[in-house]
Formats: structure tokens, sequence, C-alpha cells
């Protein structure tokens, strides 16, 4: 069995950022040579999040008012957290809703996915550099 292993960083100019990875992640497996296995992607960062849908701006709308509407940055006053200084307790909220990581399974060298299926990075307190990783066993 082979493995790969590779980080792959951003540069996220806003605080709330949905962007799609697929490319990068294709281009990982590429480089990995393996054909038959299993990809997994994860959010080096606690309040960042990997997950998988569509790519439609609508949808992304939905997500960031959805969010907001369960997890509002504002009154920072309303999160715990934000007493150590930071002002990103929201952020951790979002996260564990929209999840860390995804695991693809590997087909014939290329990311078995159904219709309309896409990476995606949520960034929720950006502003800074930040990380996913990519790792992949297989043959």
């Amino acid at each position: 069995m082979k493995t790969y292993r590779k980080e792959i960083w951003f540069d996220i100019p806003l605080r709330r950022e949905f962007r799609n990875i697929t490319h990068e992640i294709e281009g990982c497996l590429r480089d990995s040579g393996i054909k038959e296995g299993l990809l997994l992607c994860n959010a080096m960062h606690i309040t960042a999040s990997v997950f998988i849908n569509d790519d439609e701006r609508g949808l992304h709308h939905d997500f960031e008012r959805w969010l907001e509407g369960l997890a509002p940055h504002e009154p920072l006053s309303d999160y715990q957290h934000n007493n150590t200084g930071e002002d990103n307790g929201d952020a951790h909220l979002k996260r564990t809703v929209m999840g860390r990581e995804v695991v693809v399974a590997v087909t014939d060298g290329k990311l078995d996915f159904g219709p309309w299926e896409q990476i995606f990075y949520g960034e929720f307190d950006g502003r800074r550099r930040k990380r996913v990783l990519v790792k992949i066993i297989g043959e």
C-alpha cells in the first residue's frame, strides 16, 4: 500500500469564505499515483471546515445566511469563548456544524463523486494563512 501526504495553504482575506478546492485535491491525487484507495481532506484549523456539496452561488449564500442565523458573529458578548480575548466564538460553532473533514473513495485514479459533488474549504475566521491536510492511501 502507498501513502501520500500534502498540506495545501490558503490566504483567506475575509473573515468568512467558501472556496472550491476540488482542483487542488485532484492535483494531489494525480501526484500520488494512487489509483484505488481513500482520500482524506481535513481542515487543520479549529475555525475552518472541509465539506462536500454543490458549487452553486445561491447555495453558498444560503449556507452563509443559515450559519449566521445559527451562530451570529455579534454580539461578541454572547460567547464565553470571546472572554479569552478572541472574537471567533461563532466560528468554532460554525465549524462544528459544517464538519472537519471529508473522505472520498478513489476509483481508477479519480475521486469517486456523485453528480455535482465538489470539495470545499469553509473559512469562518480568516484574514490569515490557513491549511488543509490531504492524506491518500491505496494502491
